[in-house]
């Protein structure tokens, strides 16, 4: 059991963020222990062809079997709109004793591919990460980024609707909020509780925390870990949709126009295609953008659409076709 003890002034400087580094500690605990992780299999399935390109002997060396992850790899953000580049390059500033004061807090030792000269090691650190981001997270950072804020949106409409204390109360059943005291169940042994005293408490949902988290060390900023409401629902979008409900779901028009848009192209060009005029291409177009269904770009005086990663999950079985004339 843990315990945040806030008085009156601490509950009014409550706040979220949203940490691009801290999703990227987390998720090595479902790298290295999956079967504790299932909402996050298909995660795993899908980054399981870039996993050989991963410096995994440097990452995995970060958390343990009992899913304790270095301090350092889960700063508290400063917002919700805090970006990586900005954590890594605090993170490349990381200090010899505060790398091992973490990492043997989580290993008990110092792990050997962390030893050597100090500078190589946080060069090779960052570069760990920095790869990791690319290639397992950036291409779904925009949907696992959606369900973050919605969440966050969401504890902010309980905060209007019934107060702060409901809101806290309702982060995970490991949290429950009596009115002055955070009460957390970790995993371990307990801990003296802390007064918040001034430092802030920043809430911090999160796709790769069951139940919750909070930092190691007593003397880092107050910092709870939550999990995300939706976190198993990210990744539910049925693989192959069916194209003949598709075309019924949005309208033979509207299909119609979604399947030619697999390459960025201007809505003169649709007109011209489909043999009718340009503004009722348009007026379908800026509906389908705004549902999410297309991206648009200018090219010069054009501007050009083209299927959005909802669009193209759309299309996975093929174009729904519309027919043979998409716009009356």
């Amino acid at each position: 059991m843990f315990r945040y003890m806030l008085e009156p002034a601490d509950l009014s400087a409550v706040r979220f963020g949203i940490s691009p580094l801290s999703e990227l500690g987390l998720a090595l605990r479902a790298l290295r222990v999956p079967e504790a992780f299932p909402q996050q299999h298909p995660w795993l399935d899908r980054i399981a062809p870039v996993r050989p390109l991963l410096d995994l002997e440097l990452l995995l060396a970060l958390v343990n079997d009992r899913r304790s992850v270095a301090d350092f790899v889960n700063p508290r953000p400063e917002s919700p709109l805090t970006v990586l580049g900005d954590e890594l390059a605090e993170l490349a500033r990381l200090t010899p004793a505060r790398m091992r004061h973490d990492l043997e807090h989580v290993h008990g030792e110092l792990p050997r591919v962390f030893r050597g000269p100090h500078e190589r090691v946080v060069g090779r650190l960052c570069e760990a990460l920095a790869t990791m981001w690319e290639l397992a997270f950036a291409p779904h950072w925009a949907r696992m980024r959606a369900v973050l804020q919605a969440d966050i949106i969401h504890r902010g409409r309980i905060v209007s609707q019934a107060g702060i204390g409901a809101m806290l109360d309702g982060l995970s059943p490991a949290v429950s909020f009596d009115g002055r005291n955070i009460d957390m169940r970790l995993r371990g042994a307990g801990s003296p509780p802390r007064p918040i005293r001034g430092d802030g408490l920043t809430l911090v949902p999160s796709m790769f925390v069951s139940r919750v988290s909070t930092p190691a060390d007593d003397d880092l900023p107050p910092t709870i870990v939550y999990p995300a409401r939706g976190q198993g629902a990210m990744w539910s979008a049925a693989e192959h949709p069916d194209a003949g409900a598709v075309r019924d779901l949005l309208g033979a028009v509207r299909a119609g126009l979604l399947g030619a848009l697999g390459e960025p192209t201007s809505s003169t060009e649709l007109a011209l295609r489909l043999d009718v005029s340009t503004s009722a291409v348009n007026q379908h177009l800026r509906v389908m953008e705004r549902a999410g269904l297309l991206n648009r770009t200018r090219y010069g005086r054009s501007v050009l659409y083209y299927r959005s990663d909802l669009g193209e999950a759309l299309t996975r079985n093929g174009p729904p076709s519309g027919g043979e004339r998409a716009v009356p």
